[in-house]
């Protein structure tokens, strides 16, 4: 599939988002080690936060599996591949099934190399984790900037996301056009977004969990995986998923 033909695949509202422009990003999937949660948790970091309008996620397990239309964006448009570890499947899986990553970043290197302490926890990230998703954010964005010729300033890196005055939820731009749901709830006084939410309570509610202490603790991880929740905040974002958790629920039981 030439560019052309894969362009028109792209819903007429990504097409005028610019898609030219972005710089494709994937991140490691891999859970059995704490740097592998460091890689997505800063890829969402510079997706959502500092490099929104740069960024478009590509989605690894779907790339091996032969989606075309990441394939074609990764051969024709810069990509950062960022891995947990030195297997570094996604830039290995990048230069094999599309072209060789513009950039590649690796976590444990950049930890080894920073002097800090080892990532721990796979779902709930120590202060070590952490430090390493904003390193691992900081130069993430600074080679986006790189690959698409922009100066780095020291405000963009945290310039955020223009909420949208037309709707409750967007689209995070995924080059393979599906796009993701965001979410946008309001915690303590702010409004934040937040990804999948709608995804991750309808595969909650189909499964049978309910509202019980140990599902609403359960869902509150799983969300915790695809956001970047600071650990000062938690209880706030807690209650407010917790709260949109309910009316999900209330909604898909009605008649």
């Amino acid at each position: 599939m030439n560019y052309s033909e894969w362009l028109k695949t792209i819903p007429a509202s990504l097409r005028e988002d610019s898609l030219c422009n972005k710089v494709g990003i994937i991140a490691c999937s891999g859970e059995e080690l704490a740097e592998g949660t460091v890689a997505r948790l800063a890829a969402l970091k510079v997706l959502n936060e500092s490099r929104p309008r740069d960024t478009v996620t590509l989605c690894l397990p779907l790339f091996l599996a032969g989606g075309a239309g990441d394939r074609a964006f990764a051969r024709l448009h810069p990509t950062i591949t960022v891995d947990g570890c030195d297997r570094r499947c996604a830039a290995r899986a990048t230069e094999k099934y599309s072209n060789k990553p513009a950039a590649s970043l690796v976590v444990s290197e950049l930890v080894s190399q920073a002097g800090l302490e080892k990532p721990a926890g796979r779902r709930r990230l120590n202060v070590a984790g952490q430090q390493a998703v904003a390193l691992t954010a900081e130069r993430l964005a600074r080679l986006v900037d790189d690959a698409l010729g922009k100066e780095t300033s020291i405000n963009s890196a945290s310039e955020g996301v223009a909420l949208r005055p037309d709707g409750e939820q967007r689209e995070a731009t995924c080059s393979c056009g599906s796009g993701v749901a965001v979410t946008k709830v309001a915690i303590n006084g702010q409004i934040v977004e937040l990804v999948a939410l709608p995804l991750i309570f309808r595969h909650f509610q189909q499964t049978g969990r309910g509202q019980d202490e140990e599902s609403s603790r359960d869902l509150f991880e799983t969300v915790k995986i695809y956001n970047s929740i600071p650990a000062e905040g938690e209880a706030g974002y807690r209650e407010a998923v917790l709260r949109e958790y309910a009316a999900f629920c209330q909604e898909e039981n009605k008649p």
